[in-house]
């Protein structure tokens, strides 16, 4: 299992364990929110790391023009 799978797995147990002890909806929808927050930044880093060359193609090859 790589550390990616193991992230997202650990955010899917804490929204479950935030979903069923938290009652109020708004402090669970924030708690949620966050989990998301937290979890896409982890997606987005990995894409980052994976293929660093990509970053800036579009910004340099819109100044070349």
């Amino acid at each position: 299992m790589n550390r990616l799978a193991g992230a997202l797995i650990a955010y899917a147990v804490l929204a479950a364990l935030s979903w069923m002890t938290i009652s109020d909806t708004r402090v669970r929808a924030v708690s949620l929110a966050v989990l998301a927050l937290f979890a896409m930044k982890s997606i987005l880093r990995r894409n980052q790391v994976l293929h660093p060359d990509k970053e800036g193609e579009g910004a340099e090859s819109g100044e070349a023009r």
